[in-house]
């Protein structure tokens, strides 16, 4: 089990869709990055304050996660205790829990529709089989109706229509 003191007992916001990927394609990002596009893109502003891609995380997983990609990492095992998480530091990947697997699919493809974010074709079929072994279910259901009603539209991607 690893431990970073501080950020191990505090929960952060994180984008599930990390800023880099949907920063990465603007001008703004090439012309200086986050920052950059922060002060400059009411675009990525936008898209970095979207409430469908911030979710709670513990601290010290979402620094370790930093902007790594999904993927599947049955060799690699849990670093973060009681956290089921697997990051390969090295390939710069993170594992999710099954559980939220089908959420995290939903949200990258309303992110890369909402936003014209290209996805891989491999990015695109993790998170097809992501979508499609784990379904929408109440408590998705329930966060999706309180986030929409915030945002002022749905992720289509959770209510299927």
């Amino acid at each position: 089990m690893r431990k970073n003191g501080p950020r191990a007992q505090r929960i952060e916001w994180e984008h599930v869709m990390p800023a880099q990927q949907f920063g990465a394609h603007l001008a703004c990002w090439q012309q200086g990055g986050r920052d950059n596009c922060g002060d400059s893109s009411p675009q990525f502003q936008q898209m970095e304050a979207d409430l469908f891609n911030l979710k709670p995380a513990i601290g010290e997983v979402n620094g370790d996660r930093a902007h790594f990609r999904f993927a599947m990492l049955p060799n690699v095992p849990f670093q973060h205790g009681a956290c089921p998480i697997r990051i390969d530091f090295a390939r710069k990947l993170a594992e999710p829990r099954a559980e939220i697997r089908g959420d995290i699919a939903r949200i990258y493809f309303y992110m890369a529709d909402r936003y014209g974010i290209i996805l891989s074709n491999r990015e695109q079929q993790l998170m097809l089989n992501w979508h499609q072994t784990d379904p929408v279910d109440d408590r998705e259901r329930q966060l999706h109706q309180r986030i929409a009603q915030q945002m002022g539209h749905p992720n289509l991607f959770v209510t299927g229509k």
